[in-house]
């Protein structure tokens, strides 16, 4: 075989497949990590729905959910066509990678440290790569990036700049490290302020009383979702709980708690528990719950502080001038598709939209299309040569 063929052929083939076993994998992430189940026990991917362990000829990336027609073999019950999309996808990512960054004009007589640093470097893709669609599609179900992606990708995004300064045009590995270390802080630094003003402009559901005013917590429909009262203004339970670290604080004068009163100074529900000055009960073992108070909070962030974290990873693949790129894409888009699902698919506007998915997105236009773009933007305001 010629190395031709090898290269043009062989090669890019070995990179899909290579995608779609990772995309496999990713998918055992996804469902996984954000449950607090480790990845690696069971070893085998199971069944969501009967917890069968699939066996390695039933787990073939993108044949097996063709073959079974998107079917557990032993239960029989649909299994999402996101299984087969994130494989195909990865799968797909990674060969653009590969035809992105590996050397274009490598021949039989390239210098192999030119070879194995072009690797390197898609290597780095991919590992990137593989970050943003798990993060993906986790924040799409979770509304959370966890940090064993974002302060994992960080890490690992730190190590390759300084094995790779190519990653950011450099020769120097010290001035490889210096811009991925550039590139996390201005990530870092950038959402953070983004944040912190969203919280200042929309921050915080804040009621204020001068007499104490009566609040209760119900649910009229066993099938709905329970309704929260505060005055005058009544709030769905999902309006203010979506996601772990959401909490309502409440500066109370009394609290009637499953039929018994009591006098009270703070009460805080978060997550599955209520506390009331400092004693804490469970959720689900509160029948009932109201009384009276004069001030209510709700912190509300503009985004979590999970993006922050995970713009940060991606500046320290990408560096700083990537970064702002991917933040102004991220913007746009998410406000075009969150303004298509309130206008056309009739979601109510208090909805809360992942942010993080349109940072992966952004930076994904980066790598492939984000030299091209700056080229004809610089060229379009005179910069250009």
């Amino acid at each position: 075989m010629s190395f031709e063929t090898f290269y043009s052929i062989v090669l890019p083939v070995l990179a899909f497949v290579m995608g779609s076993i990772v995309g496999s994998f990713l998918n055992v992430v996804i469902y996984r990590v954000p449950l607090g189940l480790s990845v690696n026990e069971p070893k085998r991917s199971f069944c969501p729905n009967c917890k069968t362990q699939i066996p390695a000829w039933y787990n073939i990336p993108l044949f097996t959910w063709l073959f079974l027609r998107g079917k557990c073999k032993w239960c029989g019950v649909s299994i999402s066509p996101r299984y087969f999309m994130v494989e195909l996808l990865t799968a797909l990512l990674f060969l653009a990678a590969w035809k992105a960054f590996f050397p274009a004009d490598a021949g039989a007589d390239t210098d192999p440290m030119v070879l194995l640093r072009g690797f390197g470097v898609v290597l780095s893709m991919w590992i990137l790569l593989s970050l943003l669609v798990a993060a993906t599609f986790i924040d799409f179900d979770h509304f959370i990036i966890p940090d064993s992606i974002t302060i994992g990708g960080l890490v690992v995004g730190l190590v390759a700049s300084v094995a790779l300064p190519e990653l950011h045009a450099e020769t120097s590995h010290w001035r490889g490290l210096w811009m991925g270390v550039v590139g996390a802080a201005a990530g870092f630094g950038l959402l953070w302020v983004v944040v912190n003003l969203g919280k200042l402009a929309f921050g915080r559901i804040k009621f204020e009383f001068d007499e104490p005013t009566e609040w209760s917590i119900s649910q009229p429909d066993p099938e709905e979702n329970p309704v929260i009262r505060i005055g005058d203004d009544e709030m769905s339970w999902d309006e203010v709980f979506y996601r772990d670290s959401d909490r309502l604080v409440m500066e109370v004068t009394e609290v009637t708690i499953n039929g018994e009163t009591r006098e009270a100074a703070e009460l805080v529900i978060q997550g599955e528990t209520i506390k009331i000055d400092g004693d804490e009960f469970k959720l689900e073992n509160v029948k009932s719950i109201s009384g009276k108070c004069v001030r209510a909070t709700v912190p509300r962030e503009a985004m979590g502080f999970g993006d922050v974290k995970f713009i940060a990873m991606i500046g320290a693949f990408l560096g700083w001038v990537p970064v702002f790129f991917t933040v102004f894409a991220a913007s746009i888009i998410g406000a075009v598709i969150g303004l298509l699902q309130k206008l056309v698919a009739r979601e109510e506007w208090s909805r809360p939209l992942p942010f993080g998915p349109y940072l992966a997105l952004g930076a994904i236009l980066w790598i492939f299309l984000g030299e091209a773009f700056l080229a004809w933007y610089l060229g379009l305001v005179g910069f250009g040569s």
